[in-house]
């Protein structure tokens, strides 16, 4: 566990040297001293130039479908704030409808691997190289779960039923599953940048679709321990949709990436899936099971996994 601290206080000293460096910039300054409304008004407008950037390039470089992707991606994001906002009402739910949250999540996470990363991937790798397909697609599974165990080695971290640890303390331990939860996210969002990135919009909108649901009990339970601890509600479904927004990002790199080098797609779409089997093995099925409540979750996730297959079909 003292690796954990170690990491965490890395993480915290970097936090607050950034801070720092901004909070002596001029120009940010200069912001900070403008009245609340102007201050706010000229956020806004930056935020908002550097999307009309972001998306003008992409649109002129990749087209239409590659912009989609990143709006998906967003969007997929953005739902762990919707999962969070249960907070505004509740300090707690009830262990067995957050256990079935977190197992129809991991349901609709393994049918849209299934279906819209592993199917299409070997379809892809039999296109270029035939018969090989399903061999390119599985080297990029297990690089996808060594990626992630390399990262939980680099950042170890409390799971979701993780206990409390008397060596630290429940700020910290939130703190950290707030950062895995934030890093497990980055290859969802670059799953969604795969698939819209072969071209096929119908994968791209069944995988984003599934991500948003699974990450609705993320939020939730990213926001509920804050809340906990005394954290302004806002504050708290804040920071769970900051988790989230880390998804735009991965789906960036995972759209670029495969869109400039077609022969890697295969390997992407695996290496997506592998990420993803590896966080639902990992982190959400041990916790779905954990205090007895497995037979909720066993239910929840064959109704989550019916569901996306219907929407896949639906979408097909």
């Amino acid at each position: 566990m003292s690796a954990i601290v170690k990491n965490f206080e890395k993480l915290q000293s970097f936090y607050e040297v950034q801070i720092a460096r901004l909070q002596a910039n001029s120009h940010f300054i200069t912001l900070m001293a403008l009245p609340t409304l102007q201050r706010r008004l000229s956020f806004a407008g930056l935020f908002l130039l550097s999307q009309l950037f972001i998306f003008g390039c992409l649109y002129i470089l990749f087209g239409k479908v590659v912009v989609i992707g990143f709006v998906a991606s967003i969007l997929a994001g953005l739902a762990t704030g919707l999962g969070a906002l249960p907070v505004l009402f509740f300090k707690n739910i009830s262990n067995n409808l957050f256990s079935s949250l977190l197992g129809g999540a991991a349901g609709v996470m393994l049918a849209a691997t299934a279906f819209s990363l592993l199917v299409p991937g070997i379809h892809f790798g039999n296109v270029l190289w035939p018969g090989y397909g399903i061999y390119m697609v599985s080297a990029g599974m297990l690089l996808g779960a060594f990626f992630l165990h390399y990262a939980d080695h680099q950042l170890p971290h409390p799971h979701f039923d993780a206990v409390i640890d008397p060596h630290v303390n429940s700020f910290r331990k939130i703190w950290l599953f707030v950062i895995a939860i934030t890093i497990h996210n980055f290859p969802e969002g670059m799953s969604v940048g795969v698939s819209f990135g072969s071209g096929e919009m119908k994968n791209g909108l069944v995988l984003a679709i599934a991500i948003a649901m699974q990450n609705i009990p993320e939020g939730l339970a990213v926001a509920l321990p804050l809340v906990s601890l005394g954290y302004n509600r806002w504050r708290a479904i804040g920071i769970a949709t900051m988790t989230g927004l880390v998804e735009p990002v991965g789906g960036l790199l995972g759209i670029t990436m495969v869109t400039l080098f077609q022969s890697v797609l295969p390997i992407a779409m695996g290496f997506a899936a592998g990420a993803m089997l590896f966080v639902i093995s990992e982190e959400i099925i041990p916790e779905t099971h954990a205090k007895g409540r497995s037979r909720y979750a066993t239910y929840s996730l064959m109704i989550g996994f019916i569901v996306m297959m219907v929407v896949d079909n639906a979408l097909g």
